[in-house]
C-alpha cells in the first residue's frame, strides 16, 4: 500500500480529539446549559418559565429555517473556516444575552446563539472530517459522538455549580470566554490544517466516496432518508422534553431522577458497542437499529408503566437508540450520496431535524393535555415506525 493510500485510510485521531472538545464546549455552552438557568432568566426578565422556553423553541425554529444556507457554506469556504466564525458568532452572541437589557434584545441574541451552534456542532463538525478524510470519515464521526456524548454529562454539572454561586448573566459571560479562548484557536487551526491539506501533494490523497444510490433516485431517496430520520428526531426530543410530566403521568414521578441519570451512559455504551462490534455494519443498517430502539423503549414504558425497572429499561433502549441516531446523521448521507455535496446535505437535514425539534415540545404538551399520555406515547411510538418503515425502503432504491 502507498503512503499517499495508507495516510487516506487513518482516522485523523488529533483532528477528532480537538472536534470532541469543541462539541463539548459547544453542545455545553449553548444547549445543555440553557435548561438550569432558565429560571433564573425568566426572573430577571419577569416571564414566566414556558415563555423562556417558548423563546428558545423560536430561536431554534430560525436556526432551522437558517441550516440549508449555513449547509452550502460548509462547501463553499469548507467547515473549519465556517466553525471558527461560528465560535466567534457564539462568543458574542452568549455576551449580547447576558448584557440584554430588555426581553426584545435577549430574544435576538437567543436566536444568534442558536444560529451560531449550527455553525459550530454535529453538522459542522460531521462536515469537516468528511472533508478532512472522507474515506474514514464514518470511523471517525463515530469517535467523535463518543467523545462529545459527555457534554450533558459535564456542563450540566457545571453549570449548576457556578450558577449557586454567580448570575446566570456571568455564567454566560465565562461561556462565552470557553467559545472565545478555547474553541475558536481549535477550529481556526482546523481550518489551516484542511487549507494546507489543499495544497500538499502527500494529503491531497483524501479520495472521494461514492454513495451507494444511482443519481437518478436521490432525490427520493434523500427525501426518504431525511423523513426517517426527522420522525426519530421528532420522537426523540418531545419524549426528552417532557420526561418527568411523563413518567409521572405513568406513576412513576418518583422514579424521575434515577431513570434520567441513565440515559447519559447508555447513548455513550451504544456508541462504544458501535466501536467495537459495529465496524463493518452498513450506515443504514445502524440507522435501522436506531429507529427500532427509540419507539421500542417508549412501547416498553408505554406496557410497563408504572413499574420502575420497566422505566429504567425504557431509559436504556431509547438511550441507546438516541445515542447511534447521532452518528447515523452523520453516516448515513455519507453513505448514500457520497462525499460531493455532503455540507450542503447536512444542512437541509439540519434543517428539518431543528424545525421538528422546535415543534415537537409543543405538540406533545397539546397531545397529552388534549389526548392523554397513554395516546399521546402510543402516538410517538407510531410516528417511530413510520421511521423504520422509511428506512427500510431505502435499499430498494439502488
Amino acid at each position: 500500500m502507498s503512503k499517499v493510500n495508507a495516510l487516506s485510510e487513518r482516522v485523523p485521531l488529533l483532528a477528532v480529539l480537538a472536534l470532541g472538545v469543541t462539541q463539548i464546549i459547544g453542545y455545553g455552552t449553548l444547549y445543555y446549559s440553557f435548561s438550569i438557568l432558565a429560571p433564573d432568566m425568566a426572573a430577571q426578565f419577569a416571564w414566566s418559565k414556558e415563555w423562556v422556553f417558548g423563546a428558545l423553541s423560536a430561536a431554534l425554529l430560525v436556526g432551522g429555517l437558517t441550516a440549508p444556507w449555513l449547509g452550502a457554506l460548509f462547501d463553499r469556504i469548507g467547515a473549519g473556516r465556517v466553525m471558527a466564525t461560528g465560535s466567534f458568532i457564539a462568543a458574542v452572541s452568549l455576551a449580547a444575552c447576558a448584557l440584554a437589557p430588555d426581553k426584545a434584545v435577549f430574544v435576538a441574541a437567543l436566536i444568534a446563539v442558536e444560529v451560531a451552534a449550527n455553525l459550530v456542532q454535529y453538522g459542522a463538525a460531521f462536515a469537516l472530517l468528511v472533508q478532512i478524510r472522507p474515506q474514514v470519515a464514518s470511523r471517525s464521526i463515530t469517535y467523535l459522538t463518543l467523545i462529545a456524548g459527555f457534554a450533558s454529562t459535564i456542563f450540566w454539572p457545571i453549570t449548576a455549580a457556578l450558577n449557586a454561586h454567580l448570575t446566570w448573566q456571568n455564567v454566560y459571560l465565562i461561556f462565552a470566554v470557553l467559545n472565545l479562548a478555547i474553541c475558536l484557536p481549535i477550529h481556526a487551526w482546523l481550518s489551516r490544517s484542511r487549507s494546507t491539506q489543499r495544497t500538499t501533494a502527500a494529503l491531497v490523497a483524501a479520495q472521494r466516496v461514492e454513495g451507494i444510490l444511482p443519481p437518478a433516485r436521490r432525490r427520493l431517496g434523500f427525501a426518504i432518508m431525511v423523513s426517517g430520520l426527522s420522525l426519530m428526531s421528532l420522537v426523540s426530543s418531545a419524549t426528552l422534553v417532557h420526561l418527568v410530566p411523563l413518567l409521572s403521568g405513568l406513576g412513576l414521578g418518583g422514579a424521575a431522577a434515577l431513570v434520567g441519570t441513565l440515559f447519559g451512559p447508555s447513548q455513550v455504551s451504544s456508541r462504544l458497542i458501535n466501536i467495537v462490534f459495529g465496524k463493518n455494519l452498513p450506515a443504514i443498517h445502524l440507522a435501522v437499529i436506531a429507529a427500532m430502539l427509540i419507539p421500542g423503549g417508549v412501547l416498553v414504558l408505554l406496557f410497563t408503566a408504572p413499574s420502575v425497572p420497566g422505566a429504567m429499561a425504557f431509559a436504556v433502549i431509547f438511550g441507546m437508540g438516541n445515542g447511534l441516531l447521532s452518528i447515523v446523521s452523520g453516516t448515513l448521507p455519507l453513505h448514500l450520496f457520497g462525499s460531493d455535496g455532503y455540507g450542503k446535505l447536512q444542512g437541509r437535514m439540519m434543517a428539518a431535524r431543528l424545525i421538528l425539534s422546535a415543534l415537537a415540545p409543543f405538540v406533545l404538551a397539546f397531545a397529552m393535555e388534549n389526548f392523554g399520555i397513554t395516546q399521546s406515547l402510543g402516538t410517538a411510538a407510531a410516528l417511530g415506525v413510520l421511521s423504520i418503515i422509511a428506512l427500510l425502503s431505502i435499499p430498494a432504491l439502488r
